[in-house]
C-alpha cells in the first residue's frame, strides 16, 4: 500500500490538470506578446535630440510617429523581422522533410525487428510510441522557434521604452517555450500511458514481461524517449551546424575581413546568423531537453515496472511523471518573481533576476519532492533486490536537483566575465590569439572538475540508496526545473536577435545599448543552461543504461573481460569521432559562407565605383559641413596659438574632438545620401543577397547532419547484434565517461572565449593603464578565439548530449532483441568466443 491511501485518479488529475494549466499559461504570455504593436515610436525631447543615456529616458517627451526617420525604421523592422522569420521557417520545413523520412524508415525498422524477434504487439506498441515522441519533439521545437521570431522585434521595440519592458517581453516569450514544451511533454506521455493501459495491455493486473504485461507496456513506451532523442539529434546537429556556419562566416567575412560591427546590415550573412539563433539555440535546444525529459521519465518507468512492489499500483508507477508535474508547478510560481515580485528596474538587475529564477525554483521544488514521494510511493518497496524507503527515493531526486543548480553556477563562474577565469582569458589576448586559445582550452578542462564530482556524488548516493532506480531519480531531479531552464535558454537568443534588429533597422543607440545589456546576461545564463543540459544528459544516459542492464540481465556485469575492455575503448572514441565530424562540417559550411560574402562585397565595391561620377555631394549639405569643419579647425588653431595654460588647451582639444566626431557622422551621412541618390541599391543588401547566404547555411547543415546521426544510431545496433550486450555495455559506459567531460570543457571553453571578447569590446581591459577596446590587437585576438569557440559551445559540445542519451535509449528499446548475454553476439557465436 502507498504511504497514504492516495487514489489512482490523483495521478490522472495532477498529470492532466497542471500540464493543461501550463499550456494555458504559455498561451496567455503568447497573447500578451502578440498585443505589442509592431511599430517603433521615436521618443524625443526636441526635434533632433535622441536618448543615449540610460538615466535620461525623456519619458515626458513628445512622440513623433510620422517623421521620415521613424517611418524608415518601421519599414526596416517589418522587412528584417520578416526575413528572419522566413529564413527560419524555410530551414525548419526542409529539415522536417528529412525528419519525416527518417521517422518512417526507422519506425519501420523498430516495428519489424521487435515484432519479428519478440512479438508484434511489442513491435507495434514501440513503433507508435516512437512516432508520437518524434512528432511531439518536432512540435516542441517549432513552438519555441515561432515564439522566438515572433518576439525578437517586439523586444527591440519595448527596449526603446525601458530595459525593464524589454526584459519582460523576452522573458515572457522564453516562458512560452519553457512551459509549452514541458506541459506538452507530460500531457502526451500521460495520454500515451492511458491509451496503452486501457486498450492494448493488461497493465497492473499482469505484472510480468508477457506480451500484455506491465513491464512490456513500459518498455514499449520507452519508444517515446527514442523518438524525442532521435529528432533532437537532427535538431541539435543540423541547427548547430546552421547557426555556427552563419555565425563564423559572418564574423570572418564581416568583423575580421571588413572591420564591420556585429550585425552590420551590409554583411550579407547577418540575417542567416540571426536565423541560426532561432533554429539552433531555440528549436535545437528545445528538442534536446525534450529528449532528456522523455528519456529520463521512460528510464524511471521501466525500472519501476520491474519492481514487484511498484508495478501493481498505478499510483506508485506515476511517481516519475509526478516529479515532473511538481517541478512544473514550482517553475510556475517562480516565474512571478521575475515579472511581479522583483522585476528588472535597471540594467544591473538583469543577471541577478535570471539567476534568482534557478535558485528559487530549486528551493520551491525541494519540499514538493518529499510530498510526492510520501503521497505516491509505498513506505518501503523492493527494487533490483534492495529494499528502498520512500524518503530515500526523495533524497535521490533532491541530490540530483541541487547538483544541477551547482553545475549551473560553476559553469557561470568559469564563463562570465564577472569572475577571474574569463578575465584571465581576456588578459591573455595581450600576446595574441595563440595564448588566448591556450588559456581558453585550459579553462574548459578545469571547468569540468567540479561538475563531474557533483555528478559522481549524485550517482553514488542514488545507487547506494536505490540502485539504478536511484540514479534515474537523480536524473528526474536535475530536470525538475526544466521549464525555468528553458525559459532562460529561450530568453538569450531572443535578446540577441533583438539587438541585431535594432542595429539593422537603425534604431537609436540607446536601444542597442539596452539590448546588449539584456543579451550579455543572456549569454551567461545560456552557459548555465548548457551546463544544466550536459549534467542532465549524463544522468539520463546512466539511468537508461541501468534500465538496459536490468532488462538484459547484466546488472552484475564484471568490467574485467575481453569484450568489456574492447567496448570501453571503442565507446570512449565515439564522442571524438562525432566531435570531429560536426566541427569539420561547420568549417566547410563557414568557408562557403565567407566566399559568398566576399563575392558580394567585391561586387558591391564595383557598384560603388561605377556611381562615383554621379555623386552630387552639394545637394546633400556637404559644402556646408565642409565649411563648418574648416571654421572649427581654424578657430581652434588660433586659440591654441595664444593659449599658455596646458589644462585649458587640453580641454579645448577634447571639445574639438567631440565636435569633430559629430561632424564625422554628418559627413558619412551626407556621403551615404549622395550614393543612395546616385544608386539607391548600392547602400543596402538586397533580400536576394541575404537569401543566398541563408541557402548556403541550410544546404550545408542538412547535408552534413546525416553522417553524425547515422554514427550514433547505428553503433549500438551493430555492436549489440554482432558483438553482444556485454561489449555494448562497455561502449555505452565509455561514451558516457569521455562524452560528459568533453561536452563540459568544449561548451565552457567556447563560452569563455565569447565573453572574453565582449569584456574587451566593452572597454574593460586595461593594459599599462590604457584601455584596450574595440579595434585593438587584443580585440582582434579575442575575435579569433570567439570564432574558434563558436562551434565548440553551440554545435559539437552540446550535441554530445545526444550522443550519450541516444546510444543508451536505442540500446534500451532493442534490448530484448539482442542475443542473450550467455550466447554473445552473432559474430561472437560465429568465431566461437
Amino acid at each position: 500500500m502507498p504511504f497514504s491511501d492516495t487514489p489512482d485518479y490523483a495521478v490522472e488529475v495532477l498529470g492532466f490538470i497542471i500540464p493543461i494549466g501550463g499550456l494555458l499559461f504559455a498561451l496567455l504570455y503568447t497573447l500578451q506578446t502578440a498585443a505589442i504593436p509592431m511599430k517603433y515610436q521615436n521618443r524625443r525631447k526636441g526635434e533632433y535630440q535622441e536618448i543615449d543615456d540610460e538615466k535620461n529616458p525623456a519619458l515626458g517627451g513628445s512622440i513623433n510617429e510620422k517623421d521620415e526617420e521613424t517611418q524608415k525604421i518601421n519599414e526596416s523592422l517589418v522587412r528584417i523581422s520578416g526575413l528572419i522569420s522566413k529564413g527560419a521557417n524555410a530551414f525548419l520545413f526542409r529539415e522536417y522533410m528529412y525528419m519525416v523520412g527518417f521517422m518512417v524508415i526507422f519506425g519501420a525498422i523498430v516495428l519489424l525487428v521487435l515484432g519479428g524477434i519478440r512479438n508484434w504487439t511489442t513491435g507495434l506498441g514501440t513503433a507508435v510510441a516512437f512516432w508520437v515522441g518524434c512528432i511531439t519533439s518536432i512540435l516542441s521545437g517549432f513552438i519555441g522557434m515561432r515564439i522566438a521570431v515572433f518576439a525578437n522585434s517586439r523586444t527591440a521595440i519595448k527596449s526603446n521604452e525601458s530595459i525593464g519592458a524589454g526584459f519582460n517581453t523576452a522573458f515572457k516569450a522564453g516562458s512560452v517555450m519553457g512551459f509549452a514544451l514541458v506541459s506538452l511533454a507530460i500531457l502526451v506521455l500521460m495520454i500515451l500511458i492511458e491509451v496503452y493501459r486501457k486498450l492494448f495491455f493488461s497493465a497492473y493486473e499482469d505484472n510480468s514481461d508477457s506480451e500484455s504485461g506491465t513491464i512490456t507496456m513500459y518498455e514499449c513506451i520507452a519508444g517515446y524517449g527514442l523518438g524525442g532523442s532521435s529528432i533532437a539529434m537532427f535538431g541539435r546537429v543540423g541547427g548547430g551546424i546552421y547557426t555556427k556556419a552563419a555565425d563564423v562566416g559572418a564574423d570572418l567575412a564581416g568583423k575580421v575581413g571588413q572591420g564591420w560591427d556585429e550585425d552590420d546590415p551590409r554583411n550579407p550573412a547577418v540575417i542567416a546568423d540571426n536565423v541560426g539563433d532561432n533554429v539552433g539555440d531555440i528549436a535545437g535546444m528545445g528538442a534536446d531537453l525534450f529528449g532528456s525529459f522523455a528519456e529520463a521519465t521512460c528510464a524511471a518507468l521501466v525500472l519501476c515496472a520491474q519492481s514487484p512492489d511498484l508495478a501493481p499500483h498505478f499510483t506508485s508507477m506515476g511517481f516519475p511523471i509526478l516529479i515532473a508535474v511538481g517541478g512544473l508547478f514550482a517553475c510556475f510560481l517562480t516565474s512571478f518573481v521575475a515579472t511581479h515580485i522583483a522585476p528588472v528596474a535597471s540594467e544591473d538587475d538583469v543577471e541577478p533576476v535570471l539567476k534568482m529564477q534557478l535558485l528559487v525554483s530549486t528551493v520551491l521544488a525541494t519540499p514538493i519532492v518529499f510530498g510526492i514521494a510520501a503521497g505516491f510511493l509505498p513506505y518501503s518497496f523492493d527494487i533490483s533486490g534492495k529494499t528502498v524507503f520512500w524518503y530515500e527515493a526523495a533524497i535521490c531526486v533532491t541530490v540530483g536537483l541541487w547538483a544541477g543548480l551547482i553545475i549551473g553556477f560553476i559553469t557561470e563562474y568559469y564563463t562570465s566575465f564577472s569572475y577571474s577565469p574569463t578575465r584571465k582569458v581576456a588578459e591573455s589576448c595581450e600576446t595574441g590569439a595563440a595564448t588566448n586559445i591556450i588559456y581558453g582550452l585550459a579553462l574548459g578542462y578545469k571547468s569540468a572538475i567540479i561538475p563531474i564530482i557533483c555528478l559522481s556524488i549524485t550517482i553514488f548516493v542514488g545507487y547506494t540508496l536505490a540502485r539504478m532506480f536511484g540514479i534515474a531519480c537523480g536524473a528526474l531531479g536535475i530536470l525538475m526545473t526544466l521549464a525555468t531552464g528553458l525559459t532562460i535558454d529561450g530568453y538569450g537568443p531572443i535578446t540577441d536577435n533583438a539587438g541585431g534588429i535594432a542595429e539593422m533597422t537603425g534604431m537609436p543607440k540607446h536601444v542597442r545599448k539596452r539590448t546588449d545589456k539584456l543579451d550579455a546576461a543572456g549569454n551567461t545564463t545560456a552557459a548555465i543552461g548548457k551546463g544544466f543540459a550536459i549534467g542532465s544528459a549524463a544522468l539520463v544516459s546512466l539511468a537508461l543504461f541501468g534500465a538496459f542492464a536490468d532488462t538484459v540481465g547484466i546488472t552484475d556485469l564484471e568490467l574485467i573481460g575481453a569484450w568489456q575492455f574492447a567496448g570501453l575503448v571503442v565507446g570512449a572514441m565515439i564522442p571524438y569521432w562525432f566531435f570531429a565530424m560536426t566541427m569539420q562540417s561547420v568549417g566547410e559550411a563557414a568557408n562557403a559562407m565567407v566566399l559568398e560574402v566576399e563575392r558580394q562585397v567585391t561586387s558591391k565595391k564595383e557598384q560603388y565605383g561605377s556611381v562615383d561620377q554621379k555623386l552630387d555631394y552639394k545637394a546633400h549639405g556637404y559644402e556646408g559641413l565642409k565649411n563648418d569643419v574648416e571654421q572649427l579647425l581654424s578657430s581652434n588653431a588660433n586659440q591654441a596659438k595664444s593659449m599658455n595654460n596646458p589644462q585649458k588647451l587640453a580641454d579645448n582639444l577634447s571639445g574639438l574632438i567631440r565636435q569633430l566626431s559629430l561632424k564625422q557622422e554628418a559627413l558619412e551621412e551626407a556621403h551615404g545620401k549622395a550614393v543612395g541618390a546616385a544608386n539607391p541599391e548600392a547602400l543596402e543588401t538586397s533580400d536576394e543577397q541575404y537569401a543566398e547566404c541563408i541557402k548556403i547555411a541550410t544546404d550545408a547543415s542538412l547535408r552534413e547532419m546525416i553522417a553524425p546521426g547515422a554514427l550514433v544510431l547505428l553503433t549500438p545496433l551493430v555492436v549489440g547484434f554482432l558483438f553482444g550486450v556485454k561489449m555494448l555495455a562497455g561502449v555505452l559506459l565509455g561514451a558516457l565517461a569521455s562524452g560528459v567531460s568533453m561536452a563540459i570543457s568544449a561548451s565552457n571553453t567556447g563560452g569563455a572565449w565569447d565573453n572574453a571578447k565582449k569584456y574587451i569590446a566593452a572597454g574593460n581591459l586595461k593594459i599599462n593603464g590604457k584601455v584596450r577596446g574595440k579595434g585593438t590587437d587584443e580585440h582582434k585576438a579575442a575575435i579569433i578565439g570567439d570564432t574558434v569557440g563558436d562551434p565548440l559551445k553551440d554545435t559539437s559540445g552540446p550535441a554530445l548530449n545526444i550522443v550519450m542519451k541516444l546510444m543508451a535509449i536505442v540500446s534500451l528499446v532493442f534490448a530484448r532483441s539482442f542475443p542473450s548475454p550467455d550466447k554473445g553476439g552473432y559474430l561472437q557465436q560465429m568465431v566461437g568466443h
